[in-house]
């Protein structure tokens, strides 16, 4: 059985582009964590869908931009990440970021959790924002226009 990053879109009609590359980045950055990749499903999503499963599954009723669950097993990554979109759009308006610099940083922030990150004290946000920044100043020039 291989093991693979798939992506999907729910309730959006919005896709994720140069998977092939994306692929090759996150499993890159993934190894360099220390870790393999399992099966890893990506979902783009519409904020409602991702509220729903918020309020469904963590009893949180707040919107976010991402939520990630982690079936990880030892060093093999592997994981749901849900991906709200709007969230997404408008935080890349926010703070003046390309959407795809911002939809890379939230993918990588996922995949960041399942290598065992966490965020919930400033000090540990420091680490995942270093984290994101040294992964996203990895990606090959073709994820960075796209």
């Amino acid at each position: 059985m291989s093991n693979k990053i798939n992506f999907f879109s729910e309730d959006v009609s919005t896709t994720i582009k140069q998977k092939i590359l994306l692929r090759k980045w996150i499993g890159q950055s993934i190894q360099a964590e220390g870790f393999r990749s399992g099966d890893i499903n990506i979902i783009l999503c519409s904020d409602k869908y991702l509220h729903e499963i918020n309020v469904k599954y963590l009893n949180h009723d707040t919107l976010t931009d991402i939520i990630t669950f982690d079936y990880s097993e030892e060093k093999t990554i592997s994981g749901d990440i849900f991906l709200g979109l709007e969230t997404i759009v408008d935080n890349s308006n926010t703070f003046s970021k390309v959407f795809f610099d911002e939809l890379h940083r939230v993918i990588i922030h996922g995949v960041l959790h399942l290598c065992g990150y966490n965020d919930k004290t400033n000090k540990e946000k420091e680490i995942m924002t270093k984290k994101e920044n040294a992964y996203l100043s990895l990606r090959p020039d073709e994820l960075r226009s796209s």
